[in-house]
């Protein structure tokens, strides 16, 4: 990488700012994105294209200046050996180098080949581009999207149309769609595509205009492999939960069976999946499916719990499983809900299926989909939302999300000597959603699976005859939060204990503790839960004392408050 050492230089070559416009002036207001009708909107249009035009002319200029400062030429469109060349290619990026590459060794051999790359989009370089290629027979155009529907890819429908308006140009254009989904454009690629650029310029026309590159049929002999075998219902409805109502209270009360009986019931998770060692969502998972008893309907936010499960064309699952994304799942879920009950009604499901539905969230899906989870929520759709609360996006490499506590390091909020991690507090998403008054909103632990299932129990009664239920699980991340594989118990016990993850229901609108340390003896300061994982033992040393002093005062805080609701009826 080479640099700039002279910072006045570049200072003097892009000039001094302009007077920002700006929101923070009182004593000169302005007007953001006013509403605009005709005649007002079409004048603004003209005015951007007289603003892209004005571009198009200077746009040359200052890349000569550029080159002479920095030695480095940028040419709005780099052609590559195209003085003579019969057949070209059109690329973009990494995959034009790639080509320059093959054309080198086409070269050797003779062949008129050459490479084109556009180094400017917009404005779009028409002329450029039309003197480049008036003398080429044939050129292949490659695209990473295809425009569904239009025949070709964006680029390949911009050049065809640049060349339409020269009358004598008769150079034939090949669109091809490659490298979709990550696909590696190698040497053999783009000599496949320099071949069929020749045979076009030598037969001068084109056999097929438009195609995808790097897509197979398959073979006709191999099939899909089968789904996982259903699991009937009868298979896991086996009681391992007893749910009463209290007569007075309304309230609900759970008997379990012993955990060895439950190791009965199979799994709706098949062995097989990708998740990290020491993943918390499996037995999270496990403990859920244990209780829940009859069919069961799971949609997966996007994030590790769904990627390690259904890795095309395997699943884990052996229910029905839907994914969608996080600023969508609750939506979709309710939607599914109320299709559901309005079929039911009508008599339109054979064997009238008794279906619980339930959202599976996490890695920062309460960021994203907040949203439609509380428009969900409003509406009070007959499912559970079961949030694993593993600290942040985890799935794509442990950004931060709202569900990070004040100062924990993640790959967004980096631990240095300008900053020492997160610098808010994590979003308290049950208090959020037990806000909305739903019939149930409960927190819990994969380390405490008795007090967990005795809650998906009752979420699934709550879920099956008054609303939406909301559950928050407190899930193990080995990899991310920077601990052994075998860690969990001590992690999660001592987050119990410190009261930084409190165990409580929300039933009713009444608040009611499930484990309090202090009633116990076991209380431990909250350094002690920071302490065991890598991921905050910064937040230990000296210098981040005032750090520390503010987690502990507000983990504390919300603890308290907690407590003087669960001893008042009325809060």
């Amino acid at each position: 990488m080479e640099i700039f050492d002279d910072s006045d230089a570049v200072r003097d070559f892009l000039g001094p700012p302009g007077a920002p416009v700006t929101a923070l002036d009182p004593t000169r207001p302005v007007t953001f994105g006013p509403y605009m009708n005709d005649p007002d909107l079409i004048n603004n249009k003209v005015q951007l294209h007289e603003a892209m035009q004005a571009a198009r002319r200077v746009i040359p200029e200052v890349l000569g200046e550029l080159a002479v400062l920095s030695g480095r030429a940028y040419p709005i469109v780099d052609a590559y050996h195209m003085a003579d060349a019969e057949a070209a290619l059109v690329l973009l990026n990494s995959a034009a180098e790639t080509a320059k590459e093959a054309a080198d060794r086409l070269r050797a051999e003779g062949k008129k080949v050459g490479v084109v790359s556009l180094n400017m989009l917009r404005p779009f370089p028409g002329q450029e581009l039309r003197d480049l290629l008036k003398n080429v027979r044939a050129v292949l155009v490659g695209d990473r999207g295809d425009s569904y529907g239009a025949g070709n890819g964006n680029l390949a429908l911009e050049i065809r149309a640049a060349l339409q308006q020269d009358t004598d140009n008769h150079t034939l254009v090949l669109n091809r769609i490659y490298g979709l989904g990550g696909k590696d454009f190698r040497d053999a690629d783009a000599e496949q595509f320099f071949a069929e650029a020749l045979k076009a310029a030598a037969q001068g026309s084109v056999e097929a205009p438009f195609a995808y590159h790097g897509a197979y049929a398959g073979a006709a002999a191999k099939k899909p492999p089968p789904g996982l075998p259903a699991i009937a219902s009868e298979e896991v409805s086996r009681g391992m939960a007893k749910v009463s109502q209290d007569e007075k209270s309304g309230r609900l009360k759970v008997e379990l069976e012993p955990l060895w009986a439950m190791t009965a019931v199979p799994s709706r998770v098949a062995p097989g999946h990708g998740g990290c060692p020491g993943c918390g969502i499996f037995p999270v998972l496990h403990q859920a499916y244990s209780v829940l008893e009859g069919d069961l309907v799971v949609l997966f936010q996007t994030g590790c719990a769904m990627v390690v499960t259904t890795a095309y064309p395997h699943t884990s699952h052996r229910i029905t499983y839907i994914h969608n994304l996080f600023q969508n799942g609750a939506a979709t879920l309710s939607g599914l809900v109320e299709m559901y009950l309005e079929r039911m009604r009508r008599g339109e499901l054979p064997g009238s299926p008794d279906i619980t539905f339930m959202m599976v969230t996490g890695d920062g899906g309460m960021d994203i989909g907040m949203g439609p989870a509380l428009g969900a929520a409003h509406r009070n759709h007959r499912m559970i939302i079961l949030e694993y609360d593993n600290q942040g996006y985890m799935n794509t490499g442990a950004q931060l999300s709202y569900a990070t506590p004040l100062g924990h390091r993640t790959s967004t909020s980096e631990v240095g000597e300008a900053t020492a991690g997160k610098v808010f507090h994590h979003k308290d998403t049950a208090q959020i959603f037990a806000a909305c008054h739903l019939p149930y909103v409960f927190t819990a632990s994969e380390g405490y699976p008795e007090d967990f299932m005795r809650k998906v129990a009752k979420a699934q009664w709550y879920a099956k005859r008054e609303g939406l239920v909301y559950g928050k699980i407190l899930s193990f991340c080995p990899l991310n939060w920077k601990t052994t594989d075998d860690a969990a118990e001590d992690v999660l016990q001592t987050a119990l204990d410190s009261c930084f993850f409190p165990l409580y229901e929300v039933e009713q609108g009444h608040t009611s503790l499930t484990y309090d340390p202090d009633a116990v003896g076991r209380r431990r300061p909250v350094a002690d839960w920071l302490g065991l994982m890598g991921k905050t033992k910064h937040l230990l040393g000296r210098d981040n004392s005032e750090r520390l002093e503010a987690i502990e005062s507000e983990v504390d805080r919300r603890w308290q408050r907690l407590k003087i609701m669960h001893a008042h009826e009325g809060l």
